[in-house]
């Protein structure tokens, strides 16, 4: 089984509300197969500090009923030392959503590229806010 290239994402937001406004754009990327959901869950942390893993059916109703269609592939992917780890760097009383996904548009590239005996030897995300920059800088250079 080939797989495209695999990305784990954390998003933090202020609150449990927040989380279901990514929902929709998040069923888009799966419905139209450009991501397929490995794993999913949410990691909570209150103004002492304490740390609460949370699968999609452990949040309230109204935010398990939005994630469960996009529930993972396979659970526990992610685990409490990870969680711990990835913890540290929320802010208190805030929300974070877990995902590692396949990036399923690059998979056909990934399988290609393995079959060439290629090997990625590097592989980076550029912020968006430092592309916008250079492109507003080039745009500027250019008038």
């Amino acid at each position: 089984m080939g797989l495209g290239p695999v990305e784990y994402v954390m998003i933090e937001f202020p609150n449990t509300t927040a989380i279901g406004n990514i929902e929709p754009a998040l069923q888009e990327l799966v419905s139209s197969g450009i991501v397929r959901i490995i794993d999913l869950m949410f990691i909570t942390k209150d103004a002492e500090g304490h740390v609460q893993a949370l699968e999609v059916d452990q949040l309230d109703s109204v935010s398990a009923h939005r994630y469960e269609e996009l529930d993972a592939e396979i659970d526990d992917l992610v685990n409490m030392e990870d969680i711990e780890i990835a913890a540290a760097e929320l802010s208190p009383d805030s929300i974070a959503a877990v995902l590692v996904w396949e990036d399923a548009w690059a998979k056909r590239f990934a399988e290609a590229m393995r079959a060439a005996g290629g090997r990625v030897v590097e592989n980076e995300r550029i912020p968006s806010a430092v592309v916008e920059a250079a492109m507003r800088a080039s745009v500027g250079a250019d008038a």
